[in-house]
C-alpha cells in the first residue's frame, strides 16, 4: 500500500487491508509543548507522524494511526501554550484506540513515543493494559529512552562529529529533526543556546521535578545551532530502525 496512515485511508481500504495480513497497528504518541523560540509545539508530534511511517514501512505488515499530540508535558508548563495530561488520561485514550483496535480485528500494536515525558508511562503500560484488553491483542511498547538518546549521538557523530551536543531539549538533534521533517516552520534567526551543562541524572530530576523554566529561562536544553536537514534524517532513521528491530523482537517472543 502507497498510503500507511489509517486516518487517509477509506473502511473498505483498512478492512482489506487487515484481511490482507495488515494485522499490525502502529500508535506514536506525541505533544504540545514549548521548544524554545525557534521551534513550534508541534515538534514531538510532527516528529511522531514520521516516525510512525517510516516504523510501518520496514515492518511491512502495519497501518498507522494518528499520532495523539498531547502528552505528558507539566514540566513545560512555565512556557505559554503548552498542554499536558495526566499519565492516567493518555493511558485511558490509549487503552481506548486498542480495545478498538482488537474489535476490527488487530493482533499487535506498538506503541513508542517521540516525547520523553510519556517514556514514564510507557515502562508500565503493556502491564497495565493487559488485564483490560482482549487476549487477542498483543501490546508491545518500547520505553527505551536511553537507547533513543544514543541513537542520535551516534548519528551526530557519523554526521557531523557531534554526538556530545545531543541529549536536551530543542538542540540540535530536535532541530535538525524539525528541518528534515517541517523546515518550513524553524525559525532559525531565533535558535540560541540554553543550558549547555551537563545533562546528568540529577539536572533531569531538577528539570521534571521544579520544570524546565528553572533551569533554562528560554526553555532550550542546549543548542541548536549547526542543525542540518542531513543529521535530522539520519536521526529519524536510526530510531525507525530501533523501534523496528524492538517490536520485531518481541513479534518472535508473543508467536
Amino acid at each position: 500500500m502507497s498510503e500507511l496512515r489509517i486516518e487517509r485511508l477509506t473502511s473498505p481500504d483498512i478492512a482489506e487491508a487487515i484481511a490482507s495480513g495488515m494485522r499490525t497497528a502502529v500508535l506514536p504518541l506525541g505533544a504540545t509543548e514549548q521548544h524554545g523560540a525557534h521551534l513550534p509545539l508541534s515538534v514531538d508530534s510532527d516528529h511522531a507522524d514520521r516516525l510512525g511511517v517510516l516504523v510501518a514501512e520496514r515492518l511491512g505488515d502495519a497501518l498507522v494511526l494518528p499520532t495523539v499530540r498531547i502528552g505528558c508535558s507539566a514540566h513545560h508548563l512555565g512556557f505559554a501554550g503548552t498542554l499536558s495530561l495526566r499519565a492516567e488520561t493518555l493511558e485511558a485514550i490509549v487503552a481506548d484506540c486498542c480495545t478498538s483496535l482488537a474489535a476490527h480485528g488487530f493482533h499487535r500494536v506498538l506503541i513508542f513515543s517521540a516525547h520523553i515525558g510519556n517514556y514514564p508511562l510507557l515502562s508500565e503500560i503493556e502491564a497495565n493494559l493487559a488485564p483490560r484488553l482482549s487476549a487477542d491483542l498483543d501490546i508491545i511498547a518500547f520505553a527505551d529512552s536511553a537507547a533513543v538518546l544514543q541513537a542520535w549521538r551516534d548519528a551526530a557523530q557519523r554526521v557531523a562529529g557531534l554526538a556530545d551536543h545531543v541529549g536536551g531539549h530543542a538542540d540540535i538533534a530536535e532541530s535538525s529533526i524539525m528541518l528534515a521533517v517541517q523546515p518550513d516552520v524553524v525559525r532559525n534567526d531565533r535558535a540560541t543556546a540554553g543550558f549547555t551543562g551537563s545533562m546528568n541524572d540529577e539536572l533531569l530530576a531538577r528539570v521534571f521535578t521544579d520544570g524546565v523554566k528553572a533551569v533554562a529561562s528560554n526553555g532550550v536544553l542546549g543548542n541548536p545551532r549547526g542543525m542540518s536537514s542531513e543529521l535530522g534524517f539520519a536521526c529519524l532513521n536510526a530510531v525507525a530502525d530501533l523501534l523496528t528491530t524492538h517490536a520485531t523482537i518481541r513479534y518472535r517472543r508473543l508467536t
